[in-house]
């Protein structure tokens, strides 16, 4: 996979390789091996050239289209055979639970009315999904964050709960604990809807309790892409095996557990449904990558 141990989509290949030895689902154990230099291309190329191949699949997130756009390597998602997306992966705004403000609305207005350069965002790695996140809040705020970059999202959510940043746009599962600690306060979710999630995860409220940003008056969203691609130059029947392959992963309760866990969108596509998703991500990253000035020269 293109990605490193620990992550999000490391964890998703994992669990993955479990249910499917535990389940049954395939007579060949499945075997994840992680590929991360260079913000994934070195897991991508080595899929390109895999042609024909029908024993690699790879996990992707949103590097898919980020990782070529800002860096240029000779790469694109069409090189590849999609197979099927498993989910998408919610952002949440947080500042600490300490801090004065209780809505979207209200934070970004508190950077709006500050001085340039006061206020600061962390996120994970440079020109990736949460710094062009925080480009698209600028662009609500009408003023730019100080952006801080780490090497994981688990430091990320630490920065927030010591004061040293005011702001993150961590995954659920990355500040899950510290929100249920009452370290940390979410404000939205960066999607159109709130998450399903009714079950309590503080004592007060669930993952359904966090308002849409869309709700809060904060025009901004972004999901991230788990998606399953092969190949180059693959059969529609070995495409199909790994379709059937997930939507039998999917039909159990540990994938209903997990999907909960981690407040993931529960979305599946597969065929033209999921290529026409693919066409508008790639264009709505390239948009954004641009306005950021974080394309490869």
């Amino acid at each position: 996979m293109p990605a490193g141990t620990g992550g999000g989509a490391d964890q998703m290949a994992r669990f993955l390789q479990g249910v499917i030895s535990k389940h049954s689902l395939m007579k060949q154990p499945l075997v994840v091996v992680n590929k991360a230099g260079g913000a994934g291309a070195e897991g991508f190329l080595e899929v390109k050239s895999a042609k024909g191949d029908p024993h690699k699949i790879v996990i992707t997130l949103s590097n898919l289209f980020t990782t070529p756009l800002g860096t240029g390597v000779p790469f694109n998602w069409k090189d590849m055979t999609p197979v099927s997306m498993l989910a998408l992966d919610q952002f949440v705004l947080w500042v600490n639970a300490e801090s004065p403000y209780k809505t979207a609305r209200e934070y970004l207005d508190a950077v709006k009315a500050a001085p340039p350069a006061t206020f600061k965002m962390a996120g994970t790695g440079s020109r990736q999904e949460d710094q062009i996140i925080t480009v698209a809040l600028e662009k609500v705020a009408g003023r730019k964050f100080i952006y801080v970059p780490f090497k994981g999202g688990g430091d990320v959510a630490v920065q927030l709960v010591g004061k040293h940043v005011n702001s993150t746009v961590n995954n659920p599962i990355e500040a899950v604990a510290h929100w249920r600690a009452g370290k940390l306060r979410p404000l939205c979710v960066l999607d159109d809807e709130r998450m399903p999630f009714k079950a309590k995860v503080t004592d007060t409220q669930s993952w359904n309790d966090i308002v849409s940003c869309k709700e809060a008056g904060v025009d901004v969203d972004y999901l991230m892409l788990r998606g399953i691609f092969m190949p180059p130059g693959v059969t529609p029947e070995q495409v199909n095996f790994y379709i059937d392959l997930f939507r039998k992963v999917r039909a159990t309760p540990d994938w209903k557990e997990f999907v909960e866990k981690g407040a993931f969108k529960d979305s599946f596509m597969t065929g033209k449904e999921f290529n026409d998703w693919l066409v508008k991500a790639e264009a709505l990253h390239k948009g954004l990558m641009q306005e950021a000035g974080f394309l490869a020269k």
